[in-house]
């Protein structure tokens, strides 16, 4: 049974029906055909936690208190953003000991079935507490996202020391949830070893994933084109290392050849970290294949790294990176707020729809008039 945090409430109701009182058992009995009473009674409202609930429950490693306390930064109600900040800058002190990892690749290589494995192999067999931050690509059109990472990882999501906590893109380019590295910082103060930040693969601001994690691994497919496209595609660039994914079957000769192909484009390519030399291997999630022999090579990265002094370099430049998206996020926020800001926007719309105004003319009288 999905924890609170993550269950999602239907997006239909039965006529005259009040979605607050729309409870999931009521759900299941409708896909079952069975011939339920919707009740109308009040459910009970969750009582609000303070500060230092959030941050006792979160140093506990209580999970359902972390994804409250996720579902809490991720919020964009004015209510709730000094609140968010108070804790975060209470739990800053206790995080940052977490390996994090970004994973990338395009729609179809395996991403979340090789973290399946890989975060069962790091519970199971090395004892690590691992939690999963996987980004679903959100709906330009309505704004919504399946969040469907949790069935996709079944047998993860059952393990005690896993944490998985699907988040929507929101339409953000690099597939990365608005409030990632926020959350990085809750799961690192709940104790999680290993952070894995999954992207939605969209080929867009890779650089994002680059500028919050210590390792990027980038996942291919032994079909993936061929190797001027793959010199072209600036991601390779900023991966550490290189997984070729679904090495089974009948298709073990052609990833061996993909890796051979990739491991010569590597050649070419400087590295993203200085003293590392980007790796390419074959793996199979289905069967376990080169997933330990990943693990490893992760690990001699993280030592390699960690005693040349970069490791502690690039986390001070990536809180620099933070500081200027969130500067920009927040002088985007304020100015929208202003008075009358909305309007004045559809104001100057109308204008620029008519050709009374230009473009750069609209956002420079705009700009004149919010200062």
């Amino acid at each position: 049974m999905p924890d609170e945090e993550n269950r999602t409430m239907p997006e239909w109701v039965p006529d005259g029906a009040d979605k607050r009182f729309f409870t999931t058992s009521v759900m299941q009995g409708v896909k079952s055909g069975e011939d339920n009473t919707i009740s109308h009674a009040p459910r009970p409202k969750r009582r609000e936690l303070s500060l230092q609930e959030y941050k006792d429950g979160v140093l506990a490693g209580d999970r359902t208190i972390l994804g409250r306390a996720i579902t809490l930064i991720e919020s964009n109600a004015d209510a709730h953003f000094e609140k968010a900040q108070a804790l975060l800058s209470e739990l800053i002190p206790h995080a940052g000991k977490a390996f994090r990892i970004g994973i990338t690749g395009v729609p179809g290589a395996g991403k979340s079935s090789f973290i399946e494995t890989f975060g069962s192999m790091l519970c199971e067999e090395f004892g690590k507490k691992v939690a999963v931050l996987a980004v679903d690509p959100s709906s330009s059109v309505t704004g919504g996202s399946i969040l469907g990472d949790k069935t996709r990882m079944e047998k993860l999501s059952r393990n005690s020391k896993a944490f998985i906590r699907p988040s929507p893109s929101s339409g953000v380019l690099g597939g990365v949830a608005r409030k990632s590295r926020e959350t990085m910082v809750l799961c690192e103060a709940a104790g999680f070893d290993v952070i894995l930040v999954e992207t939605v693969g969209v080929g867009q601001s890779e650089v994002t994933v680059r500028s919050m994690t210590d390792f990027f691994l980038l996942i291919q497919l032994a079909a993936q084109g061929d190797e001027l496209q793959g010199i072209k595609k600036g991601v390779i660039e900023l991966a550490d290392g290189i997984l070729v994914n679904k090495c089974d079957g009948n298709m073990r000769e052609k990833s061996m050849l993909k890796k051979a192909e990739l491991a010569g484009v590597l050649h070419f390519l400087n590295s993203p970290t200085p003293g590392w030399s980007p790796f390419c291997e074959v793996c199979s999630a289905h069967t376990g294949m080169g997933v330990h022999e990943a693990w490893d090579m992760l690990c001699k990265f993280k030592d390699s790294v960690g005693k040349s002094g970069y490791m502690a370099q690039r986390r001070a430049e990536q809180k620099l990176e933070w500081f200027k998206t969130l500067l920009e996020a927040e002088v985007l926020r304020e100015f929208h707020k202003r008075p009358n800001m909305q309007q004045t926007i559809e104001h100057y719309k109308k204008l620029i729809n008519s050709g009374a105004i230009t473009v750069a003319t609209a956002v420079k009288n705009l700009m004149e008039k919010s200062i």
